[in-house]
Parts: C-alpha cells; sequence; structure tokens
C-alpha cells in the first residue's frame, strides 16, 4: 500500500486528504505537516490522520504531495532534499512552479507531477492538470490520476500549457464568483432583496453548468436557445458586448497566464 504526505495541510490539502479518506484511502497510510500545532490536532482529530514534521514525514512516505505557497518552496525543498528517499514521488500542487525546479533542487532522478487543481476541490468538484516531469514515468501519472479523483476530474497536459491552465481553470472559480456576485448586487439594484437575488442566480449558475457537463450542446447553441428576437436577453448581451466583456475576459485570461510564468521565473537559478 502506497503512503501518502500531504505537505502543507492548507484548504487544498485538507480537501486532499478527505477526498482520499472518502475514496477508500486508510488512515493509517495517510501523513501531513502542518507548521501550526492547533491546526494539526485539529485535522487529526477530524480524520484521524497523523501530522508529522517534514524530515519524518519525508522518510515515511512513497508519495509526497507539496501543497505549500509558491513563496514558501524554497526553504520546504532545502528541507526535504538531504531526506528524501530514493524513488519518492513528488506531486506539485504549487501554482506557477515547474517541474524543473524540484528536479534542480531535489535529488537526481527525483519523478515530479506537477499539478494545477482548482478549489472545488473542497466540494469533490475539482478540475485538476497534471503533467510529467522529466523523470516521472506513466506509472507515475496514473497513480497521480487516481489520487486526484477522488476530488474530481482530472486531465494531462503537456506542461507547455500548465501557464494556461493555471489561467483558465486555476483561477477560473473566481471568476464565475465575481460574476454571480456582481449579479446579486444588479437584482439588488432592479429592487430584489439581497438572499433572493443569491437564490435565484446561484440555482441559474447551476442549472447552466448542469446542462453543459451533462448535455452535448456548444454553450453558443445554449445561449441562443434563451435569446428570443427584439427579447430582455439579446439587449442585455447587447450591453454586455458594447461594454467589452468578453475583450476583458480575454485579457484577464492573458494576464493571469503571465502571472503564473512570473511566479515560476522568480524561483529560476542566475
Amino acid at each position: 500500500m502506497t503512503t501518502i504526505a500531504v505537505l502543507g495541510a492548507g484548504k487544498i490539502g485538507e480537501a486532499l486528504l478527505s477526498g482520499l479518506l472518502q475514496g477508500g484511502r486508510e488512515a493509517g497510510r495517510l501523513l501531513f505537516t502542518e507548521k501550526h500545532p492547533e491546526r494539526s490536532a485539529e485535522l487529526t482529530a477530524r480524520y484521524g490522520v497523523e501530522g508529522l514534521d517534514v524530515a519524518s514525514a519525508a522518510q515515511r512516505a512513497d508519495v509526497l504531495v507539496v501543497a505549500v505557497k509558491p513563496q514558501d518552496i524554497e526553504p520546504l525543498l532545502d528541507e526535504l532534499n538531504p531526506v528524501l528517499k530514493p524513488g519518492t514521488l513528488v506531486v506539485s500542487l504549487c501554482a506557477g512552479l515547474p517541474t524543473s525546479l524540484f528536479e534542480r533542487r531535489l535529488p537526481d532522478s527525483t519523478p515530479v507531477v506537477r499539478v494545477m487543481p482548482n478549489t472545488p476541490m473542497v466540494v469533490g468538484q475539482a478540475m485538476s492538470a497534471i503533467s510529467a516531469g522529466r523523470y516521472a514515468t506513466d506509472e507515475h501519472l496514473a497513480l497521480v490520476e487516481e489520487l486526484l479523483s477522488t476530488v474530481g476530474q482530472v486531465a494531462r497536459v503537456p506542461e507547455s500549457q500548465q501557464d494556461a491552465v493555471t489561467a483558465l481553470s486555476g483561477s477560473g472559480p473566481a471568476y464565475f464568483f465575481y460574476l454571480v456576485e456582481a449579479m446579486i448586487d444588479a437584482g439588488i439594484l432592479l429592487g430584489i432583496p439581497r438572499e433572493l437575488a443569491g437564490r435565484l442566480i446561484i440555482q441559474s449558475a447551476v442549472g447552466a453548468a448542469t446542462m453543459l457537463n451533462e448535455g452535448d450542446q456548444h454553450p453558443v447553441i445554449l445561449r441562443e436557445a434563451v435569446t428570443s428576437p427584439a427579447g430582455t436577453t439579446i439587449m442585455a448581451i447587447r450591453e454586455l458586448e458594447k461594454h467589452g466583456v468578453r475583450a476583458a475576459l480575454l485579457a484577464a485570461l492573458e494576464a493571469a497566464r503571465d502571472r503564473s510564468v512570473e511566479l515560476g521565473r522568480a524561483h529560476e537559478e542566475d
């Protein structure tokens, strides 16, 4: 049985632990690290999973899932380098950080898989994209797919696409939350109480997402089905186009992609 250690038990790390347990993994085969003792005790009480320091987790685990913030990666890799067991699979959930960074800072031939998840992992609906590093095999990718499928869907992509994936699906939930927030405000402007506006918009979003996910029609076809000639919807679409909403989205995703690239470059060697 594979022993898995999650290094960094924040929201994403905890969501993965919870998903692995719900997917049938034994608590005794799961470990985590957490620098705050109270948080560590809370997670152990909630899930029955042992919290350890980084060195101990590295010695016991076959797979290390790195779920720390990108700015915290350097000291973690320094701590891992002298204690990492040969053949340990390192799975990075760190936005923007290339597999080459891990391969450079960890022992030679360490297999690394880069993952871009997103926050719906906390409700078991993540979209995770995975890429193999130089030493990772198809078997490593298959194992990561198996682990992540407990918290959502998984797609394999070339690492060259990971910065674009970060912009599209990694940050994607925030765009939807932003849109829902704006639509609720619009409902209030139109005289609808906030609680009711929220219910109307959120259920509309859930229904629309279900139609996209379970059907086989292109979004354009679904939109056109709501858009009657000279009706209310086409008037709203005209205003969205007039204000450049489509162009703003394209520019926003390009900016997110560029920031992901910058995060990786910040850790390049001189």
